[in-house]
């Protein structure tokens, strides 16, 4: 009797020790039990850019900031080391075409029913460097269409930049920080000549010349050119195209000192695709953020403007960082 019991203990002691080796096993290879929830929730998937599949949002403006955010929307995520801007959907863009017999498509807005708009900032006379600041630490989408007169504070200032504090303080290593930060430096002729009033050499002097400046002083050769007052040619066209240039980019609202919206439509507000003109003026970091509070109270958020033009068509290089861009459509 005593022998069989011991034999019964002893097949007890064995179970329970295997038992608590195997609980010891599974925990140290991280096998979760049917009955327990993970101690951490999977993160959600990231967007896939092809696919157009949904994606968490991108602020454009870290909600952290004590300046108003604006959020850049779902969307895919933006290239590493740019800007947090709202990328286009697949089919969300319209075509953009030249007209016929125009050697360039010229782009006041981007065709879209996405509440998105778009900020460029032209000159270059005023380099407020709390600006370049906000850029990069809020990662804030902008296009800049640099004059190389005003970047280099040569001959009379512009009207609208006179009176400020930074006149030709940074130079180009003012918009190499810009660049640095992820904003394209476009190109807007070498004096902001009024175009309508040179010809075809003298148009191509000042398009080329900045396009060769702009290389030369950033590293990268602009592929858009805004014509200075907006003013343009059937020429103008023709000689941009030939410096390089892929598209002329014009705007549909332009903001005044203090963040104003001046809106060139009979309705006097924002639309889905505006494209937003700014002036590097004095105080330009305090008036910014006046315009991005004014941007989210709207409901729209701050687009890729390379981004959305690529995928409207129009031939510009792919991003960097090794993230393909949309095929060149035509």
């Amino acid at each position: 009797m005593a022998r069989w019991l011991t034999m019964i203990w002893g097949r007890k002691v064995s179970s329970t020790v295997i038992g608590l080796v195997l609980v010891a096993i599974c925990s140290a290879s991280g096998t979760a039990f049917p009955d327990r929830p993970p101690a951490v929730p999977p993160s959600p998937p990231h967007a896939n850019a092809a696919t157009g599949s949904a994606a968490p949002t991108v602020s454009a403006v870290p909600t952290a900031s004590a300046a108003p955010s604006v959020s850049a929307a779902p969307t895919a995520s933006a290239a590493p080391g740019g800007p947090a801007g709202a990328l286009p959907r697949p089919g969300e863009v319209g075509r953009i075409r030249a007209r016929a017999g125009e050697a360039l498509p010229v782009v006041s807005a981007i065709a879209t029913k996405r509440k998105v708009v778009f900020l460029t900032i032209d000159d270059g006379w005023e380099q407020d460097p709390g600006f370049v600041r906000l850029v990069r630490e809020r990662a804030v989408p902008i296009t800049v269409f640099a004059t190389r007169d005003a970047v280099e504070a040569r001959g009379v200032p512009d009207p609208t930049a006179a009176g400020g504090r930074y006149v030709g303080a940074g130079k180009w290593s003012y918009f190499r920080e810009l660049r640095d930060a992820g904003a394209p430096i476009e190109d807007h002729t070498l004096t902001h000549a009024n175009l309508w009033r040179l010809g075809p050499d003298a148009q191509k002097h000042e398009i080329c010349g900045s396009a060769k400046v702009i290389a030369r002083e950033i590293g990268r050769r602009p592929v858009l050119f805004r014509p200075p007052f907006g003013n343009y040619t059937g020429t103008t066209l023709r000689v941009a195209k030939g410096c390089g240039l892929s598209a002329v980019l014009l705007w549909t609202a332009s903001v005044q000192p203090g963040g104003k919206i001046s809106y060139q439509t009979p309705d006097k507000r924002l639309h889905p695709g505006d494209i937003l003109l700014l002036h590097f003026r004095a105080h330009l970091a305090r008036d910014f953020r006046i315009l991005l509070d004014k941007i989210e109270r709207r409901g729209f958020a701050l687009g890729d403007l390379s981004a959305y033009l690529r995928a409207g068509g129009v031939r510009l290089p792919a991003p960097s960082g090794g993230v393909p861009g949309n095929p060149p459509v035509g």
